[in-house]
């Protein structure tokens, strides 16, 4: 008797120009890293070369060398991967209007998040949210519009950006560098003794698992 398993086919999606183009369009508006053909190529569902000339279709577009207007905005490969980026000669437009739409005080997870950064850095999107176990997509465009935090470099190998703190922080906490940071508050005494004492017990447990062995082994 054979045990039969149901696989889920992925959707058939049309694979002209056309479709691509806007399919990865749709992605590419909601991306905060920069995306490799490859990771593009199998979120719209299609071979690499065509991902490679519907990117090569879209940069010509707002480009303006496709018969329509250059828009304020370019689609950019860096680190090996490719986003949406505003041209540069909006940047102070763009920061001077986020700047004014933004809220006086800092909400607490933008609190929570700028902490992990300054402590950490450079540190990369992914790793902060793996630290504070919630999407910080959001938190880090808020505190890059106040400019409390910048891009430092890209990493070579996945194109992930990695964020450091700015002067501004510094002039905001009133420190001359972040060498004069608070330290880090160790962990409370009964965390400490609870995570001594699990690692004492899987130690013991792995001292009985290897005596269990030699003793079969002998016999």
């Amino acid at each position: 008797m054979t045990d039969e398993t149901n696989t889920i086919e992925p959707p058939t999606r049309p694979q002209d120009t056309g479709s691509v183009v806007r399919r990865l369009e749709a992605i590419l508006l909601v991306v905060d890293e920069p995306q490799s053909l490859v990771s593009l190529a199998t979120a719209v569902g299609s071979p690499v070369p065509a991902v490679r000339q519907a990117v090569e279709a879209l940069v010509a577009d707002y480009d303006g060398e496709s018969g329509g207007p250059r828009r304020g905005f370019e689609l950019r490969e860096v680190g090996g991967g490719w986003r949406l980026y505003v041209r540069e000669e909006h940047d102070d437009l763009v920061q001077e209007f986020v700047s004014g739409q933004a809220p006086s005080r800092l909400s607490q997870a933008a609190l929570e998040t700028l902490a992990v950064i300054a402590y950490k850095q450079p540190i990369t999107r992914g790793q902060i949210a793996s630290i504070r176990a919630v999407n910080v997509d959001s938190v880090v465009r808020t505190l890059l519009a106040r400019g409390l935090i910048t891009e430092l470099f890209a990493d070579p190998d996945t194109g992930a950006v990695n964020y450091g703190t700015t002067d501004a922080l510094l002039v905001n906490l009133g420190i001359n560098s972040l060498d004069e940071l608070p330290p880090i508050s160790p962990l409370p005494a009964a965390l400490t003794a609870a995570y001594k004492a699990m690692c004492d017990a899987e130690r013991h447990l792995r001292d009985q698992s290897d005596e269990v062995g030699a003793r079969l082994s002998v016999a």
